[in-house]
């Protein structure tokens, strides 16, 4: 990431079924998602003493965002999540500064390549 994000989109989520199909379009949305101008890098974690995951992307600005969330794919994806998902968080932040390597835990970052 070369410059500092301005926000920053986490979902945060109970697995319970990850089925093919999930993996799929959780991988088209991913996708789509880096080809959005202002979208500045990716991350994802997992906590397996309490088997929550977590998925955060950082953007540049909430138009960038925004179009994440207006994405047709993202918008079946919520309306199945029950599905695939147990209970999930969804935390939109302004983000005020970021200290340290810039791309430490970045699994995708515009300009590096496909994950």
């Amino acid at each position: 990431m070369s410059a500092p994000p301005k926000y920053s989109s986490t979902f945060i989520f109970e697995a319970k079924n990850l089925t093919a199909e999930f993996s799929r379009i959780d991988s088209e949305i991913a996708r789509r998602a880096r080809r959005i101008p202002g979208f500045l890098g990716e991350e994802a974690w997992h906590n397996e003493a309490t088997g929550l995951h977590a998925e955060v992307y950082y953007w540049e600005n909430m138009d960038a965002l925004s179009r994440l969330v207006g994405m047709d794919t993202h918008r079946l994806a919520k309306s199945r999540y029950g599905e695939w998902l147990g209970e999930y968080r969804v935390v939109i932040s302004e983000v005020q500064s970021v200290y340290g390597n810039m791309s430490l835990g970045l699994e995708y970052q515009p300009g590096k390549g496909e994950s």
